[in-house]
């Protein structure tokens, strides 16, 4: 592959990403991407680099005196540069859309803490104390205690969305959120269990819902989680606006 082809591809996908992400910004929805702290820092960036590749591509350039590169770097180059067209392509022909079920499953829902709620702190407060508990916050006590007492008369209200429960997919699911600190690729999937019989006759993994109820013992026979939050009641609600919390 010659030096002037290398360019005009590389130019191609930096203006590529860089235009899909100044559209993302400008259509609001830059958010499903990239926390709201990085979001000035990252359409500036694209802001540039999509000035810098029209630039340099209406600019005259150098004759390639270089000898052909060994065909190992040429198969590197030409992975690198499918690679990188293919993620540019996805950002401009597909819509933007949030991380799902399938997404927190595979990252394994609750498998680190995101929040600093002390069960400690919690158990000598008053149950008020934890009504505007979210769910980030229910998630981090519930991997540290699984004392039904500390739970009694504790009302718990969330939402989030809906991710079957591989252990019990029939009877349990989690009402989960993402916490993300920097961007989606650092996204953590955290979640309550929740014991509902049957409930995709009347839910639907990915679907949103607003959940009251309390803690108590799991009914499953098959999910290893010894205490679930079992409904008073659970509406179906649009995906908020803002769907992912943050670090």
């Amino acid at each position: 592959m010659s030096g002037s082809a290398t360019r005009w591809q590389g130019l191609v996908l930096i203006a590529a990403v860089s235009a899909s992400t100044l559209w993302l910004w400008m259509s609001g929805q830059l958010g499903l991407y990239v926390a709201p702290r990085h979001e000035a820092f990252v359409t500036i960036m694209a802001a540039i680099g999509l000035v810098a590749s029209l630039l340099s591509a209406v600019a005259p350039a150098a004759h390639d005196h270089s000898a052909a590169a060994p065909r190992w770097n040429r198969l590197l180059a030409g992975t690198a540069t499918g690679i990188s067209a293919v993620v540019a392509t996805t950002m401009l022909v597909l819509p933007p859309a949030t991380l799902t079920s399938a997404t927190a499953t595979l990252r394994a829902i609750n498998s680190t803490s995101q929040s600093s709620a002390s069960a400690a702190d919690v158990a000598s407060a008053a149950t008020s104390s934890t009504d505007a508990f979210s769910i980030n916050d229910w998630a981090s006590i519930l991997r540290q205690t699984s004392d039904l007492a500390f739970y009694s008369d504790r009302n718990v209200t969330t939402i989030g969305f809906i991710t079957a429960d591989p252990e019990d997919p029939e009877n349990m699911f989690y009402v989960s959120r993402f916490v993300i600190t920097h961007c989606a690729i650092d996204a953590q999937a955290i979640g309550l269990p929740i014991y509902l019989e049957n409930w995709g006759s009347t839910f639907e993994a990915d679907q949103w819902i607003d959940v009251t109820g309390e803690f108590g013992t799991n009914r499953s026979r098959d999910s290893s989680q010894a205490i679930a939050l079992l409904p008073d009641d659970i509406t179906g609600i649009d995906q908020p606006t803002e769907p992912y919390l943050y670090a």
